[in-house]
């Protein structure tokens, strides 16, 4: 099998197994906005907007580390496993005990009910505590496995969910022990507690590896993943201000009495953008552990550039169809018509999203030559990028602020991490085909949402001339590498 039709089968099975856990959230905003006020909603987000941050923090880059250091030794896989696995398992512990001795500060500096903060903190807790043992199925390419947990951890979610907003009430309401479950002023509590539970059970479901990889610990092995994994930290750290903030400053810039409502507003929205978050996220994975397994092959360079032209082709195809169709996504996935004076944002919440996943595409040089330096530098740029930008324009103009600070910090990550990567591992992308594709998605997709105000015939007409002038102009290189 080539090392393309490879990666795209592990790409297709990460990605089943990335794209239903993202598109739970997806599926539940119709639930979420016809039970929950725009407020509530509002709550929601931002909570879950620093557990983006928590998980960075308790994964602290040895996610990244294990992966380099398991196929760099590869006479000591088992002690990397351990040490792993011991060090991910005690500082969570750690964390989880402190944190819970001070959640009551943590709530009253937070501004959240002390029982959101709780429920937060477990959460951040046992999905820590599965991070090697998702990131063992990666690197040993069992994606199977790996998707058939994801799902069962989708499946549980989705139905606590239902049984809690949809079915409980109907229980409450015809007898009193459901009733004595049933809290309607506090909704928003049953959405982290099915989150909780399906977190929980996916934890018992991993146990047996636990065993199976075994806690142990050499401390020389540990200090030079730490020293690896510390810019991965500090550049996780940022990637999460870069994902996330946005939602806390809104909450925390705009006027006490909207904040809330608009921070609602913009997260349902921002949804119709996981259309590009599925599709990078889904690749990242099969890409990653593909780097570092394929750079010493001496076609590898050239291998990188095609997989990053064939990526930006596909991010635009998806970016102009949902661009094209989103009075019909606004419909299934936003019913609630008061969430959609935010649609504005999502052309940009795409656009943003794909500068982000040919970034991760061109990160490969710092990654395969452990400069993993360069990749905390570029995100805290970013970073800064989004904090100044979100600060300076949120007073102004409110979530649409928010939006551009978004667009800006991934596409300076993207020509920054292009720039230095020519510096130190020059891959041959064909930088003039990428920017054609890039130029001509992002004004197919200007003309028809903001010029035509999304009119489909004309952006219908845009879509197929788009994939037509990509047809021909990659079949012949495409069909080669299906053959292979």
């Amino acid at each position: 099998m080539s090392v393309f039709k490879k990666l795209f089968k592990q790409t297709f099975i990460y990605g089943l197994a990335t794209v239903l856990p993202r598109l739970l959230t997806v599926i539940l905003v119709p639930l979420y906005v016809k039970v929950l006020l725009p407020e509530e909603y509002g709550i929601y987000s931002t909570v879950m907007a620093f557990l983006i941050l928590g998980n960075v923090l308790l994964s602290y880059g040895m996610e990244t580390a294990f992966f380099r250091f398991i196929t760099k030794h590869t006479s000591q896989q088992k002690i990397v496993q351990s040490t792993t696995l011991t060090s991910l398992t005690v500082s969570t512990l750690l964390f989880l005990g402190i944190t819970l001795l001070l959640r009551n500060s943590i709530a009253e500096i937070s501004e959240f009910k002390p029982e959101f903060v709780t429920y937060g903190l477990i959460i951040l807790a046992l999905d820590a505590l599965v991070v090697l043992p998702f990131a063992w199925f990666r690197v040993n390419e069992k994606p199977t496995r790996y998707a058939a947990i994801k799902i069962f951890n989708v499946a549980i979610n989705l139905a606590f969910n239902i049984f809690f907003l949809l079915i409980l009430p109907k229980l409450a309401a015809n007898s009193s022990y459901w009733n004595a479950l049933w809290f309607p002023e506090n909704k928003v509590a049953y959405v982290f507690i099915a989150n909780l539970i399906a977190s929980a059970v996916t934890l018992l479901v991993l146990l047996p590896l636990y065993v199976k990889i075994g806690l142990g610990f050499n401390r020389v092995i540990w200090k030079q993943m730490m020293r690896y994994a510390l810019p991965v930290l500090f550049a996780g750290i940022a990637f999460s201000i870069n994902e996330a903030f946005d939602r806390i400053l809104l909450k925390y810039l705009l006027p006490e009495n909207i904040a809330e409502i608009q921070v609602g507003l913009y997260s349902a929205c921002y949804k119709l953008g996981m259309f590009m978050t599925l599709f990078v996220m889904a690749f990242r994975l099969g890409i990653e552990p593909f780097f570092f397994n394929h750079s010493k092959e001496s076609n590898a360079k050239t291998t990188y550039a095609t997989i990053t032209k064939y990526f930006t082709f596909f991010g635009c195809f998806i970016l102009l169809v949902v661009v094209v169709y989103i009075d019909v996504f606004k419909r299934i996935l936003i019913p609630n018509s008061q969430y959609w004076e935010a649609l504005k944002i999502v052309p940009l919440i795409l656009l943003a999203n794909l500068f982000l996943g040919i970034y991760h595409n061109l990160s490969v040089w710092y990654k395969v030559t452990d400069r993993t330096k360069y990749g905390a530098y570029i995100s805290i740029f970013a970073a800064a990028v989004t904090l100044v930008l979100n600060y300076i324009l949120i007073p102004i103009i409110g979530y649409m602020g928010s939006a551009i600070a978004t667009l800006a910090a991934y596409g300076s990550m993207m020509v920054l991490s292009y720039l230095y990567g020519r510096k130190y591992y020059d891959v041959p992308y064909d930088v003039k085909k990428i920017s054609s594709y890039l130029l001509l998605a992002v004004g197919f997709s200007g003309i028809s949402f903001y010029i035509f105000n999304g009119n489909i015939y004309l952006g219908t007409a845009l879509l197929l001339v788009f994939t037509a002038i990509m047809y021909y102009s990659e079949k012949n290189d495409f069909l080669k590498i299906i053959k292979k």
